[in-house]
Formats: structure tokens, sequence, C-alpha cells
């Protein structure tokens, strides 16, 4: 790391555990992961925050763990948010461009946009993310960026993300408890995209499907851009409910068989395997049939591959994901969960992990728990936003801002919500 080097940090806050990653960017915006930190979570329910001080708690020592193994005291974080409160909508606007050489600038994007946003919400909902979709100028539509072209008329079509302002408070001073300012809050199935989608299944079309504890998260893209998002509060808290009722199980016990012998696809599994699992309070050990593991896991693993297949179908786009659908987060690492969801959904399916990264703690990072922390980081790099940490001297400021998702203000508005309580 060089005295030129920024620091972006992402913090994945979850409903079973809490991760954090200090990565730094060279010149050439290369990613190197300098530490890594994480820590159980049990002060969330389905992925929105019921005990702010299990979770700051919870924050402080995933953060801590990765100062340390970095060496760079964290200043601010980029914030991950999730929860079945999230909504998604559509919304057009329109211009006159109005410059003198009629040429279409950033400010006008930007005033299209900001006409975009111009929808009745409920008081309790706030845009999160405007994703431009098309625009339109001049009556020639499929243009993805305007800038530059020249026209009187300019229209757009955006994808609007919208949260619970209570939702978004509480990580907000969640974060701010344990110590750290928020540099950006991202939805979760958008951060995850950035490090396990490339540019060609995203303009192939994808969908992609984030299966964490609390929540299970989808994004569908086509033509490099997301279209559709929804978070499902179903996932694998709930895989590993079934499993100590079915069982009579502890919680801990289930969860390590989960872990250890869980497979989601019965028929490759054979009936007569037994698993050993110590008795409750001194009573006799228990064997357990795998086959009869994998039939709980199964049922609750189609519900939730079920529930996925009505939002792809709800995105009007269930008949142009050529690339698919790849599966991330926890929930992914059960084994033969691709088979079961090439079966359920009839489409290809793999898993997707942290991608694109250019050193450091490459390996530590490399499994599906990890994706959205790194994709935090991606999505933090694309905006132009890199003011994680120092190491002694003060880190770098990125400029810019991408395309891809406009949400420009958002932290302010939280500062303003808060200088008002």
């Amino acid at each position: 790391m060089n005295e030129h080097d920024r620091i972006v940090v992402g913090l994945d806050i979850g409903t079973t555990k809490i991760c954090a990653i200090i990565a730094s960017v060279d010149e050439e915006n290369s990613v190197h992961i300098l530490g890594v930190g994480k820590a159980p979570s049990d002060g969330l329910n389905r992925g929105v925050v019921v005990n702010i001080d299990r979770t700051v708690q919870a924050i402080k020592a995933a953060v801590e763990e990765a100062e340390l193994a970095s060496g760079i005291k964290v200043n601010a974080v980029n914030v991950g948010i999730a929860g079945d409160h999230i909504r998604s909508i559509s919304s057009k606007g329109v211009i006159t461009i109005n410059n003198k050489d009629q040429e279409i600038t950033r400010a006008d994007v930007d005033r299209l946009l900001q006409d975009c946003r111009k929808v009745l919400l409920p008081t309790d909902q706030q845009i999160l993310h405007v994703i431009p979709q098309d625009f339109i100028v001049d009556g020639q539509d499929g243009i993805s960026d305007p800038i530059g072209m020249s026209g009187v008329r300019m229209e757009g079509e955006v994808h609007i993300i919208t949260g619970l302002v209570s939702a978004a408070k509480n990580i907000y001073r969640c974060v701010e408890r344990a110590g750290y300012e928020v540099a950006d809050i991202i939805l979760e199935p958008l951060a995850s995209s950035y490090s396990v989608l490339n540019h060609e299944e995203k303009r192939a079309g994808v969908a992609l499907v984030d299966i964490g504890g609390g929540t299970t998260d989808v994004a569908v893209f086509r033509d490099n851009t997301i279209r559709h998002t929804a978070v499902i509060a179903v996932a694998g808290k709930k895989v590993t409910d079934d499993i100590r009722v079915g069982l009579s199980v502890l919680d801990e016990q289930a969860e390590s068989l989960k872990h250890q012998y869980g497979e989601c696809y019965a028929d490759m599994v054979q009936e007569d395997d037994v698993i050993t699992v110590p008795g409750i309070a001194g009573r006799p050990p228990k064997e357990i049939s795998k086959g009869i593991l994998a039939r709980i896991i199964q049922a609750r693993m189609e519900e939730i591959l079920e529930i996925v297949g009505i939002e792809i179908k709800r995105s009007g786009y269930g008949d142009a994901l050529s690339a698919g659908i790849v599966i991330t987060g926890g929930g992914s690492l059960v084994k033969n969960i691709c088979p079961l969801a090439a079966q359920v959904l009839g489409m290809d399916a793999k898993i997707g992990q942290p991608s694109a990264l250019g050193g450091g703690m490459v390996q530590e990072v490399s499994s599906p728990i990890y994706a959205t922390a790194v994709g935090l980081v991606q999505h933090a790099i694309a905006m132009g936003l890199a003011n994680g940490g120092r190491a002694g001297q003060g880190s770098g400021q990125a400029s810019g801002k991408s395309m891809e998702v406009w949400s420009e203000g958002f932290i302010g508005r939280m500062k303003n919500w808060f200088s008002e309580l």
C-alpha cells in the first residue's frame, strides 16, 4: 500500500453475522483486501435491526477484527440495507434541453432523474436508489448514456428502490454509536451484484439470488442494467428452524447438521446413511437419517426458490435471462443447491463468489458469504467513494459518478433526519 492508495470499508450487517472488509484501491482502481472481520449477529430479525446494543457490539467486534488485520483505523463505512420492507417501482420523466448548443450535460441528466423521483410514497418510505433504465432523446430510444448527445427533448425511465425510514435510521444509529460514519447506504443485492456478476452476465440477462440468514435478496439484470429487485423474508435461518423442529435437536446442533451434512436434493442422498448427535441433557445419542435431513432442507429451499421464481416472473424478464441464475450468500453453500435451482426455476444455475480482486486477503474472502461485504467495497469505488480510513496519513478521495446508480443526497437526508430528533 502506498500513500496514493485510497481506503474503502464495506460493512455487511446481516441477520446471523456481521462482516467488515477493509480494502485499498490503487491508481488503476485495483482492489486489495487488507483486513476481514466477522462477528455473530443476533440483534436483527429478517434483515431489520431489533436490538440496537447487540448490533452495535457486533459491528464493533467485526470492524475491530478487520482493523487489527489491516493496521488501518476505520473512519467511515459503506453499509448494506435489506429486509422485506424494501420496495421497487418504475417511474418516467421528461425535460427539455435549453442550452444554446442543445448538448446534453450531466446536469441535464440529473435534472431528468430528479423529475423521475416525483412519485407518491407512503410517509414511512424513503428513496434509497434511483437507477436509470433507458433514455429517449428526440424519439430515439435504447440510449444508455445520453451525455454529449444533441437534442431538445429527453425522456427517461428509472427503477426506484425504497425502504423504511425507520430501518435506515436504525442502521445509521447503530453505525454511529459504534464510532463510525456512514459513507453510503446501499441495497444489499445491488452491492452483491458488483462482486459476483460480470458485464457479460448483466448484458445477457441474469438473476442474482443472495440467500442470507434472514432474507433472500433477488436482483434481475438485463442489458447491463438492474431491472427488478426484491427482498424475501425466508432464508437460511428458516432452514435451521425446520431442522431443529423436525429432528428435535438443539438450535446449535441444527446449524451444525445443516453445515456439515446438509444437502438440498434428497434424490442424491443415501437413505441408510446415519448421523449420530449427542443427546440433550444426558439423554442417549440420537441417530438421524441423512435422507430425512435432506428432505427437510429440500422442502424449505424449494419454497425459497419458488418465491424467487415468482419475483423473476414479476420482473417481466423471465424468458430473457440467457445467463440463468447466480446463487450467492451463506445459503448457497448447502450442497447440491444448483441442481435443485435448475429443476425448480428451469434455468442454468451456478454459485457466485467474489471476483475481480487485485490482491491481499483474496483467499479469505473467496466465499459466497462475503459477496455483499466485498460488493459494498466495489460499489463504493464505482460511485467514487473512497474515504474509509487512514494508516498514519490521510487517504485519498476518489471522484466521479457512475451512470448506473444515482442516489446522491441520501446520506445528507439521513443527517438531516438525525438533526431533527
